[in-house]
């Protein structure tokens, strides 16, 4: 499996995820944004955030285009 496929499946999993912590649990805007170390939303919205850039950086290198 290529980089590219490999962030996409990290992102999906992400995205699993947390659809399944919001059904169980609920999810606030402290989760989200700002949730305490050991919540399973921790760092969360930066790591995923990271991960959609490299692919879309990864993207516009490969059709040779920019931000």
């Amino acid at each position: 499996m290529g980089k590219k496929q490999d962030l996409i499946k990290q992102l999906i999993e992400m995205q699993k995820k947390f659809i399944e912590i919001e059904q169980k649990e609920g999810v606030s805007m402290e989760d989200y944004f700002i949730a305490d170390e050991g919540h399973p939303l921790y760092h969360f919205r930066q790591d995923y955030m990271e991960l959609a850039n490299k692919l879309v950086d990864m993207a516009h290198e490969e059709k040779g285009s920019h931000r």
